[in-house]
């Protein structure tokens, strides 16, 4: 009984798709076709636009219309209450630009290998601050591997401020702790040039009334997420002689090099490189006085991390 029932649905629900006629479909006439012959004989040749002449066009000149200054400061202000978006744009002032944020940095803490003269490096830096204004402080020096004496040790504290969106401003003192004690202005600059050299040139002024520079840029040039090469070249000069400190004047003293780092984590990375330190000038003639050699090259092993 209930496939006869089946049967008979089906049969209901195809028989009005069954009567359905098409036939007529086959006689609809297609459009007719449009004739373009005739664009051929279209004659632009009369058409003389020779007396449009828009190098008369002349820029305004002259203030812009007093309305233009009309209204308050923040177009906003016409339909919301300008205390409640003063609160707003200070919040917004203090979540992106003021900010108090720190880092310490050690670029280089490393074993540099030569010939018969090994030594250890440290290169830290560190800063407290907000996006514009910060306190800054930066250490180096080297010494003897082996003994593990201190030959150069140097620390400068500097605030540093924001004169662009990739350069700040420092100044502050930089102390000699080895080979002697001397005190000295520091004044420069340090940030991020074009193509992501990241570089830090400074003036100093010492006690004595030396005038000396440094200038060092580095660049990181990246493999892989985390394998990363960089170069690195840094330039010292000196305005006078210092027989004291057995530095020349002029350019006293270069170093290039490259390190290749691997970050474990961003945080730590270890690394290996080569650099070649060069003494120049009367520099290299004080050095030679002293028995050592003015240039050489070192392998260097060492670690880099921040936190």
């Amino acid at each position: 009984m209930m496939r006869a029932l089946l049967y008979a649905t089906t049969a209901l629900i195809a028989a009005p798709a069954a009567a359905q006629d098409h036939s007529a479909h086959e006689g609809r006439d297609a459009p007719a076709q449009e004739n373009h012959s005739a664009h051929d004989q279209m004659d632009h040749s009369s058409m003389n636009h020779g007396e449009m002449d828009h190098g008369d066009i002349a820029i305004p000149e002259g203030p812009p219309p007093p309305r233009a200054f009309e209204g308050p400061d923040h177009a906003a202000e016409l339909y919301f209450d300008p205390e409640r978006l003063s609160e707003a744009r200070e919040y917004s002032r203090i979540a992106h630009g003021r900010m108090t944020t720190g880092m310490v940095l050690a670029e280089r803490l490393e074993a540099r290998l030569s010939d018969g003269d090994d030594a250890y490096l440290w290169d830290v830096s560190g800063w407290y601050g907000t996006a514009t204004d910060k306190i800054v402080f930066k250490t180096e020096g080297e010494g003897e591997l082996v003994s593990g004496a201190v030959d150069d040790a140097e620390m400068q504290l500097l605030w540093g401020h924001a004169i662009g969106p990739f350069v700040d401003l420092q100044a502050g003192m930089r102390v000699d702790v080895e080979p002697e004690t001397t005190a000295h202005l520091a004044v420069g600059v340090a940030g991020l040039a074009p193509y992501m050299i990241h570089f830090d040139a400074a003036g100093f002024v010492s006690d004595e009334g030396d005038l000396t520079a440094r200038i060092e840029a580095e660049h990181d040039m990246k493999f892989t997420q985390r394998l990363i090469l960089q170069p690195r070249i840094e330039a010292e000069l000196s305005a006078q002689d210092i027989p004291e400190r057995g530095v020349g004047a002029g350019l006293s003293k270069i170093e290039v090099g490259a390190r290749l780092r691997y970050e474990i984590v961003r945080e730590f990375a270890p690394y290996i490189g080569v650099e070649y330190e060069a003494a120049t000038g009367k520099t290299a003639d004080y050095i030679r006085a002293a028995g050592e050699d003015p240039d050489g090259v070192s392998v260097l092993i060492g670690l880099r991390f921040w936190f």
